[in-house]
């Protein structure tokens, strides 16, 4: 007699689910004092029934990870920012699954991420920061297929950069997208694209968690450092340049008013409010 194949049994044929993680445990001291966690700025108008809607800016990264095929995320916080899981809900303002953790140590978004460790083991893991906007808007879809192209541990995605006093710049072979090198934050380099988003797989989810486990935090660890050790541990690092893409954090006043000024259409009247009767 034969039988349908289990679901099991043909699980080593299907690619492995991609889930969102969300780094949200910054204070926004750069733009205090807010009404509001930063990740929940206003930043553009969405298309809603009834009308147009305000479009905070984290819905951008999300919409970004959705269009990848991400259909569960994870937004890792701060104790008091409440307000992001009030906003969102169960996500099914993006037709998204989402989830919320919550971040009890001081020492930098490699802790943050690894509060996700026992939710996401077995998956590749999309990683975007939610105060950050960033073209094009298939990012994470090139990442998605130069990562099934090459088979890499962690794919990153770059954008050029003039700020790099400010940003993990990237040493990388630019015909084959092979990573040597990350340089946190340098007072001076030759290097012209910083690494903003990745992807990457439970391998190298595994390294970042038994790193975490051996690692004394005596200061803040970037993440950068994490996947630098990667690379010198054997992992595989790749990238995809987005020349002509932008990236842009909106954590000081001067890039958001910018920000606000680019994503808010021109065609949008003003509101006119009636005037009391006399």
């Amino acid at each position: 007699m034969t039988t349908a194949p289990h679901d099991s049994e043909n699980s080593s044929f299907r690619s492995p689910e991609i889930i969102g993680l969300l780094p949200a445990g910054g204070q926004a001291t750069r733009l205090a004092p807010l009404p509001m966690s930063k990740e929940l700025y206003p930043i553009g108008f969405r298309s809603a029934q009834g009308g147009m809607r305000p479009k905070v800016v984290s819905h951008y990264l999300l919409e970004n990870m959705r269009s990848a095929g991400v259909q569960k995320a994870f937004f890792i916080l701060r104790p008091g920012k409440w307000d992001i899981p009030q906003y969102y809900g169960d996500g099914s303002l993006l037709e998204m699954h989402l989830g919320y953790l919550t971040v009890h140590v001081p020492h930098g978004v490699p802790y943050t991420l690894n509060q996700a460790y026992p939710f996401v083991q077995g998956a590749m893991i999309a990683l975007g920061f939610p105060d950050i906007l960033l073209e094009p808007e298939d990012a994470f879809v090139q990442l998605v297929k130069q990562q099934a192209k090459t088979g890499a541990d962690v794919v990153l995605g770059l954008f050029p950069t003039e700020k790099y006093q400010k940003a993990g710049m990237v040493d990388f072979d630019s015909t084959s997208g092979q990573v040597f090198q990350i340089v946190e934050k340098p007072q001076q380099t030759h290097l012209r694209y910083m690494w903003a988003i990745a992807l990457w797989t439970p391998r190298f989810t595994e390294f970042l968690h038994r790193f975490l486990q051996t690692h004394l935090a005596e200061r803040e660890l970037p993440i950068g450092d994490v996947i630098q050790a990667s690379i010198g541990a054997g992992l595989s690092v790749n990238a995809v340049p987005f020349p002509q893409g932008s990236y842009r954090d909106i954590g000081t006043s001067d890039d958001l008013m910018q920000a606000i000024r680019d994503f808010t259409p021109a065609s949008i009247e003003p509101i006119a409010f009636p005037h009391p009767e006399t």
